[in-house]
């Protein structure tokens, strides 16, 4: 990643539910808050590959919808 990237100084988090007593055998998601409020995802078994970012707005829908369903 470029020096001046975002996501190249932001603390990667993995999922509590990873790990073998869910079931997932390790398959997870990892998600980081930018310094700009951003919340970027990306999947723990490839974190070469793409990133999803969200803005706090979009987030905050995002789990709504997760909620209702």
């Amino acid at each position: 990643m470029p020096e001046n990237d975002p996501l190249a100084q932001v603390t990667w988090r993995k999922s509590s539910y990873t790990g073998g007593s869910n079931g997932g055998g390790g398959d997870c998601v990892e998600t980081a808050t930018l310094p700009d409020g951003r919340v970027a995802f990306r999947d723990s078994k490839r974190p070469e590959g793409g990133v999803v970012l969200f803005g706090r707005a979009e987030m905050t829908s995002w789990l709504q919808d997760i909620k209702a369903g």
